[in-house]
């Protein structure tokens, strides 16, 4: 049991462990601090001092970094305390860009909620205003410095937590600033897309590139067939942009409003997730019996294939040669199902909806088409499909539930669990030992990979041999366990990674909750609840009994692993340059 300290906090006494923080023992009280820098155990550095509460020392100090000691006085509601705060809070709005009503994150913002709390009706300092060029040519991310409040927030998850670096604060006083390496444009530094810097943001100044008046035009155009999947963890994050639960399951809902918005058919990308373990599966057994390159690495999250190209090149043979479920599906749908329904692919648009920022990125990717077609016309995120709803004028909440499209709508509980870390290798797993043992197992539920524990290792006896996994979610923790598996501390057979911390339903795409929410809820482990409830509710939970799937086969791909299959479904990657010589149009 922890050692405890008493405290009083504004003449409460309060019981704290010893290396807790004022922060920390507040909260515990019901006592509430405001903060703007600090998010738990991402970034903890009491940079904002917004925070600031009076312990009897000559100054006020952060509460979220000070350390609670015993018989320690605290109070955090005195005129000097709540003038300190307002004094600091009109001084980050004196020079921030304040133009809320057209900002993303209006009704969102951290910033703008402080404003409300602390009852700032005008604003005190006539400060200089920044003139940064906004950054805007990646095809996932837009940076604008101009609304950034120098939290640091998302220095610390990029750096510390994902290990990419792509940004960090340069320059000293007035002219701090958040910014690239050499104040080039993040689309020619080695950042990965993930998009996690823009779930930590606080305000406006990280924000996806918004490709939502491309759906607009080709939905508009009547000489287009326009079509929509969806990714496993969309249906358990969508819900929250409606004012629900973190964790809310919505699946027949978006599908309602998705037709609504005008799509000709709305389909389950969970499909390609069944049609990707068929691959994959293929892949793991032939390299394994033949003597192939092991580990075999999961290849569906385009933020851990950018990083690996970048930093790890020499991984890049153990890669799966399966295209993400995104691009596979789109593949399909531009050739079986083009032939089935007589549709000229040239016709066909083709949009995802991902919990992602890089599948933005994996889109214009040259490798991933097939006979002169991008697999994928457009993906847009989770957020992105929220404002087109209620761009629309629909009523989410009291919407009906309708199933996805045939005949491509119909997905095993194997598919859906793809959204959470460790998804990927269980339904991987259910599959394979079927196949080696040569029976329908019962026991399907590999609950040694699931959980949000950075690095999970798993063996599984089967077919008489002994299968070693690994899964790591979050590109630091894939460094530490590609660097074992480099030094040769670590063999395995197989190895899930997936870029974002939890796996998909925390994507950089996922609707952002404010940091009041995310210091006290797992947004990974709570969505990942809602994604197991559905693999749990499906009379099918094993890729290979997805009977639809395997007619695809049958009538057109003959079998996993063809040449036809290798054709559409298979792709490969290269080696990238870090740092070009020549930078893009949207260097600053």
């Amino acid at each position: 049991m922890a050692e405890m300290v008493t405290l009083t906090i504004d003449g409460i006494e309060v019981k704290a462990p010893v290396g807790s923080t004022v922060l920390d023992a507040a909260k515990s009280a019901g006592i509430k601090i405001p903060t703007l820098c600090f998010l738990k155990e991402i970034n903890e550095i009491g940079a904002c001092r917004m925070c600031v509460v009076d312990t009897g020392a000559r100054s006020l100090q952060a509460a979220c970094v000070y350390p609670v000691s015993e018989g320690l006085k605290v109070v955090t509601n005195s005129p000097a305390v709540r003038e300190a705060r307002k004094v600091t809070l009109e001084l980050i709005l004196s020079n921030h860009e304040r133009k809320c009503l057209s900002c993303v994150r209006s009704n969102n913002c951290e910033l703008q909620q402080l404003a409300k709390d602390l009852n700032i009706e005008d604003i005190r300092f006539d400060g200089e205003t920044y003139d940064f060029c906004v950054d805007d040519a990646s095809p996932s991310i837009v940076r604008d410095p101009n609304k950034c409040v120098l939290c640091r927030r998302c220095v610390s998850m990029c750096k510390n937590i994902q290990g990419v670096a792509a940004i960090e604060t340069m320059e000293r006083g007035f002219k701090t600033i958040v910014s690239s390496p050499f104040n080039m444009s993040l689309n020619d530094v080695p950042c990965v897309n993930c998009g996690q810097c823009i779930t930590v943001c606080p305000v406006g100044a990280l924000k996806e590139k918004d490709d939502t008046q491309k759906v607009w035009d080709a939905i508009a155009n009547k000489e287009l067939h326009v079509v929509v999947q969806t990714a496993p963890a969309v249906r358990v994050a969508i819900a929250e942009e409606f004012g629900n639960p973190v964790g809310s399951r919505a699946t027949g809902k978006m599908v309602t409003a998705l037709r609504k918005l005008g799509f000709d058919k709305v389909f389950d990308t969970d499909t390609a997730a069944d049609l990707t373990i068929m691959e994959e599966g293929t892949e793991l057994l032939g390299r394994i019996q033949n003597g192939g390159k092991l580990p075999v690495i999961t290849s569906c999250s385009p933020g851990w294939i950018k990083y690996c190209e970048h930093n790890y090149p020499e991984f890049l043979e153990n890669l799966s040669s399966c295209k993400s479920p995104q691009n596979m599906f789109g593949a399909v749908l531009k050739s079986y199902y083009a032939d089935k329904m007589e549709i000229d692919p040239k016709k066909m648009f083709v949009v995802s909806v991902m919990p992602c920022t890089a599948k933005k990125f994996e889109v214009q990717r040259p490798e991933l088409g097939t006979d002169c077609y991008s697999d994928v016309d457009v993906s847009i995120t989770t957020r992105e499909l929220a404002r087109m709803i209620k761009e629309a004028g629909i009523d989410f909440n009291n919407l009906e539930e309708t199933h996805f499209d045939d005949p491509m709508g119909d997905a095993t509980g194997a598919a859906v669990i793809f959204g959470a870390t460790g998804g990927v290798m269980e339904a991987a797993l259910r599959t394979v030992a079927d196949i080696l043992d040569n029976t329908d197992h019962a026991e399907i539920e590999y609950k040694a990979v699931r959980g949000v524990e950075g690095i999970k290792e798993a063996e599984v006896e089967m077919g008489g041999m002994k299968v070693k996994a690994a899964v790591a979610h979050g590109l630091g923790n894939a460094k530490k366990l590609l660097d074992k598996i480099k030094a040769g501390e670590a063999e395995y057979h197989f190895v899930e990674i997936m870029a974002c911390p939890g796996g998909c339903v925390n994507g950089g795409g996922q609707p952002i909750q404010p940091a009041t929410v995310r210091n006290e809820v797992d947004l990974r482990a709570e969505r990942a609840k809602a994604i197991y409830v559905e693999d749990e509710s499906l009379p099918i939970r094993k890729s290979h009994k997805n009977e639809k799937m395997m007619k695809l086969y049958e009538e057109y791909f003959e079998k996993p692993g063809s040449h036809k299959a290798h054709k559409y479904l298979h792709t490969h990657y290269v080696a990238r340059e870090n740092y070009p010589d020549d930078c893009s149009e949207g260097c600053c």
